[in-house]
């Protein structure tokens, strides 16, 4: 198998204020996978847009306590910083109203991006980003322009979920991770049936896709690549809540083969930060690698 090893990675998409029962708290996969990177020692660069405006001012001043390197956070002089409510049922589970139009869904293809996106070795990107055209048409002229590794991290929020928009950013990607339930929604537009190993072996063909990872919630996740599958059952832990935690894995895994992790080895790695990360308050809290090795035990 070939190594895979990540040193300059963009993150792209929206920022937001997740509107909380308790409060309010900085969200957004984007923001939330750059935090994760960041606590695993890499240096992302995270490409979004805030609105001109106190919440905007405040998310500023939060990425860079976090020491993220902002210099493609653009403002947007009449669109506001984005706000999701936030909803909770019965197991802990999130529901999430996303309030529209907001600054990122005007992402523009800035002075000087050029350099970093040529440098990058990866780039994340999501579904939900690419709901308005301006932000769409930006995206896409990042991933034609670069030979990064291109992942996808799949965000199936009704009704931001067109099959025709989330097939054309899979038929982009190298390496798409999404979740057991978005795995069988993107089979059945295809209408295909089978197990989660045969589906994820389908998914890999059918988009031409290197590396495919489904993560399963507390059941685990599931990594298919070199036509080879690594499972991991999951870590028991007691939820606190789940906001972020799929963020979490996905940077623990990024994370792991960045260190030269095997397959086996950086799926364990990432079910431990995304326990982790669901066993406390808020989607980025406090933690170092310790805590994450602690859990692996």
């Amino acid at each position: 198998m070939n190594q895979i090893k990540y040193n300059k990675i963009l993150c792209f998409g929206e920022v937001l204020w997740d509107m909380l029962p308790e409060g309010k708290q900085p969200g957004g996969a984007p923001l939330n996978v750059a935090i994760h990177l960041k606590k695993q020692g890499l240096d992302p660069i995270l490409v979004s847009r805030i609105g001109k405006d106190a919440e905007g001012e405040k998310l500023r001043e939060f990425l860079m306590a976090a020491e993220l390197d902002i210099s493609f956070l653009q403002t947007d002089a009449v669109l506001p910083t984005s706000k999701v409510i936030v909803h909770f049922n019965e197991n802990g589970n999130a529901d999430y109203e996303i309030c529209e139009p907001v600054a990122w869904d005007n992402l523009q293809y800035v002075e000087g991006i050029d350099n970093a996106v040529v440098e990058a070795d990866l780039i994340i990107f999501g579904t939900l980003a690419s709901r308005n055209p301006t932000t769409r048409k930006t995206l896409m002229r990042l991933l034609e322009s670069s030979e990064a590794v291109k992942l996808l991290d799949v965000n199936l929020r009704p009704p931001y979920d067109d099959m025709i928009l989330v097939e054309s950013l899979m038929l982009k990607a190298d390496f798409i991770k999404l979740n057991d339930d978005e795995l069988r929604i993107i089979a059945d537009w295809n209408q295909k049936s089978g197990t989660e190993k045969e589906l994820a072996e389908w998914l890999s063909m059918h988009y031409d896709c290197k590396l495919v990872c489904v993560t399963k919630g507390a059941n685990g996740a599931l990594l298919y690549y070199d036509d080879n599958f690594y499972a991991h059952p999951g870590f028991t832990v007691e939820a606190v809540d789940t906001v972020g935690a799929g963020d979490a894995f996905l940077a623990g895994l990024i994370a792991a083969f960045s260190k030269g992790l095997a397959p086996e080895k950086a799926l364990d790695y990432a079910a431990a930060t995304g326990a982790f990360v669901a066993s406390r308050k808020g989607a980025v809290p406090e933690y170092t690698p310790d805590d994450i090795d602690a859990i692996i035990g």
